[in-house]
């Protein structure tokens, strides 16, 4: 195995290419949701492909029913060394609204702030500024030697749009993608000093329903109160979604919820998160969930629900009277502990078609399941990434929650049998799936230094 020093010294020496390396993929618009960015996404694929073949991996683009799947495997290591599959997404949240970005979304630049410098451009911390920091730490191994571990690679392409490939491509890959540890980089730090290794992971349901009344648009003049209304059936059910103390009402949605074990409670109250703070550094200051519950557990041990999106009538300036036909909104509920996502989506289901009035029909279109994940606090794993951690940054890490959802996390332990490890350098002011997302330049180049202590630990 490559010397550890060696390894960091030539990270170091690659600071500008990689950063060059990093702007090219930003600057490739592969947008997942949108169809007219498919090309996009072929592009950004057949770059990281090219990219880990031009290190030594043995990498190709494999297609699926939707955008490509990027698998690599890494030649050289020993067979008696631990197998790892590191996962990333090369796909993004579409830029709009394009009127709030400063600079065009996709041509990455560099701005100078207060705490130091960042990286701007859609998708550079989801996931783009993540996965190459793993890149990056694999490059620095192969040009001193070899890699510490044997290592596959799975960069995905539809994250962003639901994963809608990826259950069918895992089985249909079993044996060629199962490992002994998984590892994610699509995670956050403590604070911009202080990394952390995620333990806790929120599953996600996510859910469409579209409410049909009269066979065409109405005018409100001549139908109005007399015909119903697919918004006010569709607001109805949205309003109904929760109670006066914030709790979710769709029968048995908390089945399955444990409450915090009070050494895990005790250790998240001793983080001394400002909950207040962080609600007023996006304008906002008052907790709008469970009753009772501080932000921090909201976030990371608590379920939710939530509305992402409503349509229906006219959208155009200025009015028009009409009744719509149709209205629609986007749903999703943020899973802990034991929730099953199936009775989630049933549950949810059968509320929404017991409140519809005669003459009202509802579809309901899935986009997609997943379990909550925990990785037990005594894995050896997580022992040895977390020194490692510590050694970078010369702080222990936080072992946190996260309030996000990533769908192969959950995938890995179901389909492959496998524990996930995940580790991240996004920050919570990285404007993540708004304009102006920013990585931080120390998050990118530290970044890449941690995964090689990772590798080395793991390797020991």
């Amino acid at each position: 195995m490559a010397a550890l020093d060696t390894v960091l010294a030539r990270i170091d020496a690659n600071r500008d290419a990689a950063l060059d390396r990093l702007f090219r993929l930003v600057s490739i618009p592969s947008v997942s949701t949108d169809q007219a960015y498919a090309a996009d996404c072929v592009r950004a694929a057949e770059f990281l492909a090219a990219e880990l073949n031009a290190i030594g991996f043995e990498a190709s683009t494999r297609p699926t029913r939707g955008h490509p799947m990027v698998v690599a495997h890494g030649k050289g290591a020993r067979p008696d060394v631990p197998h790892l599959l590191f996962y990333g997404h090369y796909d993004v949240q579409p830029a709009d609204p394009l009127a709030l970005w400063e600079t065009p979304p996709f041509e990455p630049r560099l701005v100078e702030a207060g705490a130091g410098t960042q990286i701007v451009g859609r998708g550079v911390s989801d996931d783009k500024g993540q996965l190459m920091t793993f890149i990056e730490a694999a490059r620095a191994f192969k040009e001193a030697g070899e890699l510490p571990c044997r290592v596959t690679i799975l960069l995905e392409g539809e994250e962003e749009s639901g994963s809608p490939s990826l259950p069918d491509f895992l089985a249909e890959n079993k044996k060629e993608l199962s490992a002994d540890l998984a590892l994610v980089c699509d995670t956050s730090m403590w604070d911009r000093d202080t990394p952390a290794v995620t333990t806790m992971l929120r599953g996600l349901v996510l859910e469409e329903a579209v409410i049909r009344g009269a066979d065409r648009d109405l005018h409100s003049g001549m139908f109005g109160s007399a015909a119903v209304n697919p918004i006010h059936v569709l607001a109805k059910i949205i309003a109904g979604l929760h109670d006066e103390a914030g709790k979710v009402t769709l029968p048995g949605f908390y089945d399955g919820v444990a409450e915090l074990p009070e050494e895990v409670a005790e250790q998240w109250r001793g983080l001394g998160f400002d909950g207040e703070g962080f609600l007023r550094a996006v304008g906002l200051s008052v907790p709008a969930g469970e009753r009772g519950r501080s932000v921090l557990e909201m976030l990371w041990s608590r379920p939710a629900c939530d509305v992402n999106g409503i349509s229906g009538g006219y959208q155009g300036e200025g009015s028009k009277t009409v009744l719509p036909a149709e209205a629609r909104a986007k749903f999703s509920f943020r899973l802990v502990g034991q929730q099953d996502p199936q009775k989630v989506a049933e549950s949810f289901r059968a509320y929404a078609r017991a409140a519809l009035p005669a003459d009202c029909g509802i579809e309901f279109i899935s986009h997609g399941a997943s379990p909550a994940l925990a990785l037990s606090f005594n894995s050896e794993s997580l022992s040895r990434a977390s020194r490692a951690l510590q050694a970078e940054w010369g702080v222990a890490p936080v072992l946190a929650g996260c309030g996000g959802s990533i769908p192969i996390v959950g995938r890995f332990k179901s389909d492959l049998k496998m524990d996930t490890l995940m580790v991240g350098f996004a920050l919570d002011d990285d404007r993540i799936h708004s304009p102006n997302e920013k990585y931080e330049l120390s998050s990118f180049q530290k970044g890449a230094r941690s995964w090689a202590r990772i590798l080395s630990a793991l390797a020991a």
